[in-house]
Parts: C-alpha cells; sequence; structure tokens
C-alpha cells in the first residue's frame, strides 16, 4: 500500500510542479504589464499637461485684469474673473474702425465659400484623372505634382503681383482670398487615390442600369470616399480660417481676416494702462510703457474666441481627421 502512494506522488508531483510554474510566470508575467501600462499612462498623462498647459495659461490669462496679467509674479488663478473681457472683445474695434463681428463675417464667408468652391474643383478634377482616359492625362498630374514641390513662398510675390490694382485689380476685396488658393493639388491626389481604389466592376454595373459619369460620381463614389472627403473639408476650413500672410499682404485692415485683427485689434487708446503703471511704479519707472498700450488680456480672450471653432471642430470630427487620409474607398 505504502509502495502505491510513493509512487502515485513521484508520478503526479512533475505535473504540479509544471502547473505551479506555469501559474507563477503568468502572475509575473501580469505584474509586468501592470507596470508597463502605469509607466506608460504616466508619461502620457505628464505629455498631456505640457500640452494642455499653453491653452490654459491662454483662457487663465483672458479673465484676469490687465494690471494682474502684467504682474511680474504671475498667478496661475486670477482674484476674480473678468468674463467681461469677452463682451469687450466683441465690441473693440481696431485702428481703422473694424469691428471684431465685422472680420469674423469675413472669415465666414471667406472660409465657407473657399471650402465649398473647393471640394467642387477638387472632386471633378480627381474624378477626372482617376476614371477618365484622354490624351496627356498622366503627363498633366505628373505636372500638378511637381507644382508641389514648389514653396508656396515663390509664388507669393507672383499672386501679389497678378490681383494687384495694376493688373487685375482684386485687392480688398472677397475675390483676392479666395481664388487664389481654390486649387490644391494635395487634395486632388488624395481624392483621386481614393477614387482609383473603388473597383471598375461598381462603374460597370452603374452604366449597365444607366447611371451617367456624374451619376455614377454623386451616388457611388462620393459616399465610398465620404471619410477622406470630411476630412479634407475640414482641413481646407482651418487653413482659411487661420490664413495669415496673405490677407495681410493683399488688403486693407477693413478686409483682413480674424486671425489679422487679433494681433492688432486692442489697443488702450485712453492711456488707462499707462495711468495705473505710473500709480504703482512711479513716473520715472513707467518709461517703458507707452501711452497706448497693448491689452493683453483682451487678446488672449478673441485668442480663445477664435480657437473655440477649431477646437470644437477636432473633438467632434478627430477620427476624420486622422483617419480619413488612409482610409480606403472601398467599404464592406
Amino acid at each position: 500500500m505504502e509502495d502505491n502512494v510513493k509512487e502515485i506522488s513521484e508520478v503526479t508531483t512533475p505535473q504540479s510542479q509544471a502547473m505551479f510554474d506555469i501559474e507563477k510566470e503568468h502572475k509575473k508575467q501580469k505584474i509586468q504589464g501592470i507596470v508597463k501600462n502605469v509607466f506608460v499612462y504616466a508619461f502620457l498623462t505628464i505629455c498631456a499637461v505640457f500640452a494642455f498647459l499653453p491653452f490654459f495659461w491662454m483662457f487663465i490669462s483672458s479673465i484676469k485684469t490687465e494690471m494682474e496679467y502684467r504682474d511680474p509674479t504671475g498667478s496661475f488663478f486670477p482674484d476674480k474673473a473678468m468674463w467681461v473681457n469677452y463682451t469687450a472683445v466683441l465690441k473693440q474695434t481696431n485702428n481703422s474702425g473694424a469691428s471684431f463681428i465685422q472680420i469674423l463675417v469675413n472669415t465666414l464667408i471667406v472660409g465657407f465659400t473657399s471650402t465649398l468652391i473647393g471640394l467642387v474643383i477638387i472632386i471633378i478634377t480627381a474624378y477626372a484623372l482617376a476614371r477618365m482616359n484622354f490624351k496627356g492625362k498622366n503627363l498633366l498630374f505628373s505636372i500638378m505634382l511637381g507644382t508641389m514641390m514648389i514653396p508656396g513662398e515663390m509664388y507669393t510675390i507672383t499672386n501679389y503681383i497678378t490681383v494687384s490694382p495694376a493688373n487685375l485689380g482684386w485687392s480688398n476685396s472677397y475675390t483676392v482670398l479666395i481664388v487664389p488658393f481654390l486649387v490644391s493639388v494635395y487634395y486632388i491626389y488624395l481624392m483621386r487615390n481614393n477614387f482609383m481604389q473603388i473597383p471598375n466592376s461598381l462603374y460597370q454595373a452603374a452604366k449597365v442600369d444607366g447611371l451617367s459619369d456624374m451619376g455614377y460620381l454623386v451616388k457611388v463614389m462620393i459616399p465610398l470616399t465620404a471619410p477622406t472627403l470630411i476630412s479634407i473639408t475640414l482641413l481646407k476650413f482651418i487653413g482659411t480660417w487661420n490664413s495669415y500672410i496673405w490677407p495681410r499682404l493683399v488688403n486693407l485692415e477693413q478686409w483682413q481676416m480674424i486671425t489679422n485683427w487679433v494681433t492688432k485689434g486692442f489697443t488702450d487708446r485712453d492711456g488707462m494702462v499707462y495711468e495705473k503703471m505710473v500709480e504703482m511704479f512711479g513716473a520715472e519707472n513707467a518709461v517703458n510703457y507707452g501711452k497706448s498700450e497693448t491689452l493683453n488680456t483682451l487678446k488672449m480672450a478673441a485668442v480663445c474666441i477664435v480657437s473655440l471653432p477649431l477646437f470644437v471642430l477636432f473633438i467632434f470630427c478627430r477620427k476624420y481627421i486622422m483617419h480619413g487620409v488612409s482610409k480606403s474607398g472601398t467599404k464592406g
């Protein structure tokens, strides 16, 4: 009897030992995974804090008083939230008398018009390059891609001379802000590649059903490439919204964009900031401050207002912006 028990123990012990080793290794891997995730999420949290900090400082600065903003010690939280700064921004005018609302309307008109017309041109051109056969198509597409190698600064002066009063005379108008940048070769290239991923069998089936080329484009190709199209729409609108150099170059202040107005639209014309500086530091120590100081808190409030639409677009449409470029043109 004792010999049988000994034999059984000798047989079962290696299996039990193996099971114990597997369980121990599993616990070890689980602990390593937890530690790894803790470090990864801690690192990402730190990166997120540093990335968010400038926006937090911008917002906090927008609800401070001007004197508190100029305090050398600085503070992360204001003594009293000055929400009236946002109301003051909407009532501000720049040196030429253009109001914030007027410049905002200019930006919205240019943004929506440029985006809509540009999308039509992009879709039609991409469709022609992807599905239609005509002589010189490949050469034309190669030349278009070649223009992407030219920096935008190289043709800024040429565009300026073209639209100047001596030639087309488009200065100080919406036309000069919309027309020169309707065509984007990169977006045409992107849509063309997405259109070419759609199988030819769909086109043949659509022709059998009696669809025209335009009907096939509208009812088949555009719906299948909707993620990329939405991404292009958002990026094009954001690019127009952030336009700075070109509007400032070709138009007077009344016809410029919102980013131009934010940099020049907040000045203490009454000298109230200078008077406060004299009270706080004395006239001899306030010589470094002009009698027409920039109102930085209002400028920060204006930046928050200008940035808000872009934040909203990114929050609700980030998956299209992130993945639209790489999505396939087919579904299912």
